[in-house]
């Protein structure tokens, strides 16, 4: 470890030792954020409102205050966009982060307080460097320079308040130090037009020394293979001997994998997961041979848990027995609900997670709430649609640029099955053979959609639609859906996004 990286590394051991402690006594850290959050929102209108000088525990929290998606605190996130003080939190919120989110096309604009920069995103991203130097003594992480794909951000109308990627805000707050350690500057990170700063960033990055890199795997991807054509070589370390680290999140790193093996191909090349969002930063892979995240108890989060099977029931309040830190059960699908320093009440995100372990609790993020497919009966979630298709790629060789699938309905003439519509990096050499080992796979690792396919009772096997190299770029650009938090889809209830691919498709095949 060089001199830089030691220093680091030792300035860090801190967060080591509080990370150590949260992992031995997480339910006081969960109580004391209860608290403070709640004391807190005692000046608010949102705290006036729900009554909150009158509760003390957590469980009148829960009866008083309603579960809440984004619909229903927009009405006040629109006030703090306004400039109205005291709406959801007790401080000046100026920055909203922009997130279209993966289920609607319309923005949703998250409050980013002063305390949920510090105490949550910031706090984590220190985590996930004192863990990373802890586990890697031959590091020389800090003789380079990290690369940073960033957003863009802009002012309100009222010029108040600013907005942007939730990237963007974190590179607009960091401190002067930490522009000597990143690249390219922040004037080219923040460059609005996506495919303009994707060149910028080629052009730039090329002559530098960078040895991590952090973001989204499908829109690094876009940036590592632009950098590939401009300096005209064929891997990255022909680029970057030095690099070492790739920290990612958003997405799923699985179907990625070998793309970035192949990109970079070195044994001593460090893959790290985080689950960082434009609410918070929520958990990180603390140990490297371990693919379980670990859940931060100490970043002013309030966590709750909703098994799966009781959402629904959760949503119209017939259903209020939520898990907690104390209550919850390895391999349970979960829906998480957040209380953040930033002013979100009981917030339904939107992710599911399962817990790996509960000493110390470790998560393993399996979708969505609304990203899964039970048209049939077969309750397809995120997760088993990675599995089957990571398993049907290594048996075939193949290798997956970016994937979606969506329901195909029964009518009268034909039972319903799915339609996985694939951009393939390498395709399989045998299309059929690709589309019956992904279909047993599901069968594999899905005992309702094993079941529904039994003598085809319910579904036929899968459709495979091979879609041209660039179909999800040009149906993302086409939509203004490029870079930040943009994600494709991997499952939908409707044929809206199928249907829009295939159109773009269809257009790039007539060229």
């Amino acid at each position: 470890m060089t001199i830089l990286t030691a220093t680091i590394h030792a300035l860090n051991r801190p967060r080591l030792r509080r990370l150590d402690d949260c992992k031995r006594r997480p339910h006081a850290y969960q109580q004391t954020i209860f608290q403070s959050l709640l004391n807190a929102g005692r000046e608010t209108t949102f705290g006036k409102q729900h009554r909150f000088a009158d509760l003390s525990t957590l469980e009148q929290f829960q009866q008083r205050v309603p579960l809440h998606e984004y619909d229903q605190l927009k009405p006040y996130i629109d006030r703090m966009r306004q400039g109205e003080p005291k709406v959801l939190w007790n401080t000046p919120v100026r920055w909203f982060a922009k997130s279209s989110g993966t289920t609607a096309d319309k923005s949703k604009f998250i409050p980013v307080s002063r305390e949920s920069l510090l105490r949550c995103h910031y706090r984590g991203a220190r985590a996930v460097l004192a863990c990373y130097l802890e586990n890697n003594p031959k590091s020389k992480l800090f003789n380079g320079k990290n690369m940073t794909l960033g957003g863009s951000h802009q002012p309100e109308e009222n010029k108040t308040c600013s907005h942007g990627d939730i990237s963007a805000i974190l590179i607009r707050h960091s401190p002067w130090y930490a522009e000597l350690t990143r690249t390219p500057s922040r004037e080219v990170t923040l460059i609005p037009d996506f495919e303009t700063k994707i060149q910028r960033m080629a052009d730039t990055t090329i002559r530098q020394n960078v040895t991590s890199f952090a973001g989204v795997p499908s829109w690094n991807l876009v940036l590592l293979k632009r950098i590939l054509e401009v300096a005209g070589k064929r891997h990255l370390l022909e680029v970057w001997p030095n690099l070492e680290l790739f920290m990612h999140g958003g997405i799923s790193f699985t179907p990625y994998r070998e793309q970035y093996s192949r990109l970079i191909p070195s044994e001593h090349m460090h893959y790290l997961e985080i689950y960082n969002a434009s609410e918070g930063f929520f958990a990180l892979q603390d140990d490297l041979n371990d693919p379980a995240l670990l859940l931060l108890t100490d970043v002013g989060v309030l966590y709750e848990f909703i098994p799966m099977n009781r959402l629904a029931d959760a949503q119209n309040g017939s259903f209020t027995a939520f898990d907690t830190i104390e209550t919850v059960k390895t391999g349970v699908n979960y829906a998480m609900v957040i209380t953040t320093n930033g002013g979100l009440w009981r917030y339904l995100i939107g992710d599911t997670v399962m817990f790996a372990s509960t000493s110390p609790h470790k998560i393993k993020i399996t979708g969505r709430t609304r990203h899964f497919i039970n048209a049939f009966g077969e309750e397809l979630i995120v997760d088993n649609a990675i599995a089957a298709l990571a398993a049907a790629c290594r048996a075939t060789g193949a290798q997956v640029a970016h994937y979606t699938v969506a329901p195909v309905f029964m009518d009268a003439s034909a039972k319903g099955c799915h339609e996985w519509l694939i951009e393939f990096d390498t395709p399989p050499p045998d299309r059929d053979a690709f589309a019956d080992r992904l279909d047993a796979e599901l069968c594999n690792v899905n005992s309702d959609y094993e079941a529904k396919r039994a003598k085809n009772t319910t579904l036929n096997r899968l459709i495979l639609t091979v879609l041209p190299a660039g179909s999800f770029y040009e149906w993302m650009r086409r939509r203004g859906k490029l870079g930040g938090q943009n994600k494709i889809p991997p499952l939908s209830t409707t044929r809206q996004y199928a249907e829009a691919l295939k159109e773009v498709a269809g257009d790039r095949k007539e060229r």
